[in-house]
């Protein structure tokens, strides 16, 4: 198992060392520094809590990539996932709410962190109805599929695979959810939590829609090659999105950009970590619900982004609620196994 971690202990070291020489230049203080880097340990460690769910989805999708596809996931994704949404996205946000340039929205997160802060989380609204929606459909999707055959929770899942015969009933619930929560929302932001949960939709339709096409081209190499780049379009915007709730949390925490980066970023590696051990060991092979327990996971990270803008519910709660499905999923899998090995045993 070191083979696969090995990697991120190392960046985890080179990373904290590094926030340890920023923060003993830029302040001259031993008790900010370690405070920094304790924030940042925490901070890695909420990423990983929110995102196992996230490496067992990856790991379902990964496996199916050519093995080019799949080291570019691993490599560009890991650059997309640390430096696009734990840096550019955050001070994108905030240049544009701000009406600043870019580089004025880093200085002002280096500078003042905490009006960066505060320009960031006046956005939260639109960012967990975009992301909520997003992860709402990736999981609807998921148990309203009809060649569904596999059920962890039947009393639940098989009468959703006969609902699921109902054309695109993923995509009105999902829009049937966004207008029912908007009326609990401030009337201020109403619009927008629509506008931003709407695209957020549109966005799943549009990459699932381009990775089906990809994926139904053919069966050569080339084809399988554009198949595994839809299935990449596919995996970027879900990390994007389960990362909207880990960097707009992180916010709680602290107002230090450079520490969140860090911090979410050391996670991230160790995200990407756990995925290639679940695609190299098959492990979702050998845990029969194990992905059942993800996609629930992954529906009520959804429910809990979409309730956030009028009910807030802290952050290790949401963590702490996927950990706990994944963890019931993962005994039904081990009592599963057990009975089918005294199954074929006894034949």
């Amino acid at each position: 198992m070191w083979r696969y971690f090995k990697s991120s202990f190392v960046i985890t070291f080179l990373a904290f060392a590094g926030l340890g020489v920023f923060f003993g230049v830029t302040t001259g203080r031993w008790d900010v520094t370690i405070e920094g880097i304790f924030i940042a340990f925490v901070l890695a460690i909420l990423e990983v809590s929110l995102s196992f769910d996230n490496a067992i989805v990856n790991a379902t999708i990964l496996k199916d990539m050519t093995p080019l596809w799949r080291r570019r996931f691993l490599t560009w994704g890991i650059l997309i996932a640390v430096f696009g949404m734990r840096l550019v996205f955050p001070v994108a946000i905030v240049s544009v709410v701000g009406s600043v340039s870019p580089v004025e929205a880093l200085v002002l997160a280096l500078r003042y962190p905490d009006k960066y802060a505060q320009l960031m989380l006046s956005t939260h609204t639109q960012v967990a109805a975009f992301g909520g929606a997003f992860l709402m459909m990736v999981c609807l999707k998921y148990f309203y599929d009809v060649e569904k055959t596999s059920h962890w929770l039947s009393a639940i899942e098989k009468p959703l695979v006969k609902l699921g015969k109902i054309a695109s009933i993923e995509i009105g619930l999902t829009l049937l959810s966004l207008v029912i929560l908007s009326y609990y929302v401030e009337p201020a932001v109403q619009l927008s939590f629509l506008l931003a949960g709407f695209f957020g939709l549109l966005t799943y339709i549009a990459v699932d829609g381009l990775s089906s096409v990809l994926e139904s081209r053919g069966s050569g190499l080339q084809d399988a090659h554009r198949a595994s780049f839809g299935m990449f379009l596919y995996l970027e915007v879900l990390d994007a999105s389960f990362s909207f709730d880990g960097v707009v949390g992180a916010f709680a925490i602290t107002h230090h950009l450079v520490t969140i980066m860090v911090g979410l970023g050391v996670g991230a590696f160790f995200v990407r970590s756990l995925t290639i051990y679940f695609v190299e060991q098959e492990t979702l092979s050998q845990f029969e619900f194990l992905e059942h327990g993800a996609f629930y996971a992954i529906g009520i990270l959804a429910a809990i982004m979409l309730l956030d803008p009028f009910l807030h519910i802290p952050e290790w709660v949401t963590g702490l609620a996927g950990a706990v499905v994944i963890g019931l999923s993962l005994h039904s899998s081990l009592r599963a196994a057990k009975t089918q090995k005294k199954s074929g045993v006894s034949h």
